[in-house]
């Protein structure tokens, strides 16, 4: 039988074994450093052991996805702003740009890293974070 009353300060900080820690996983060596920023972004985004080590080449696609639209971003700014507009250059960066975003989207969901995913609705139609996403530390485990 356990001990009764609240508990204390110390036994709500301190586990009862190293093997209870979770590192958040590093960004993978092949990615570059924009890729690696994003990764680093979304990993502290979310509770440290909400991706396993089967998630990682997901993450590290979706990472790869993000900076490519970027960079098709950049292009396109690039292409309204010539002096010299080509239609056929911008609709083709179009293009690219929501196939980017397709695969951002699908990643994203596969992940749960959407905003349905994070947050559910009460019952007035407020969104609010869903529990397990957004438990504290020092909240007690019932």
């Amino acid at each position: 039988m356990g001990r009764r009353g609240p508990k204390s300060m110390a036994d709500l900080l301190i586990t009862d074994s190293p093997a209870g820690i979770v590192n958040r996983p590093d960004a993978p060596y092949d990615l570059t450093d924009e890729e690696a920023d994003v990764w680093r972004s979304v990993v502290s985004s979310m509770p440290a052991d909400h991706f396993a080590p089967s998630h990682y080449p997901i993450l590290a696609q979706y990472c790869r996805h993000v900076i490519a639209s970027r960079r098709i971003a950049q292009l396109v700014e690039r292409c309204c702003k010539a002096k010299k507009f080509d239609r056929e250059e911008l609709k083709e960066l179009l293009k690219m740009q929501a196939t980017e975003s397709l695969a951002i989207m699908r990643l994203a969901r596969s992940m749960r890293l959407t905003h349905q995913a994070i947050y559910k609705a009460n019952a007035t139609g407020a969104l609010r974070p869903v529990r397990a996403l957004a438990k504290a530390p020092w909240d007690a485990d019932d």
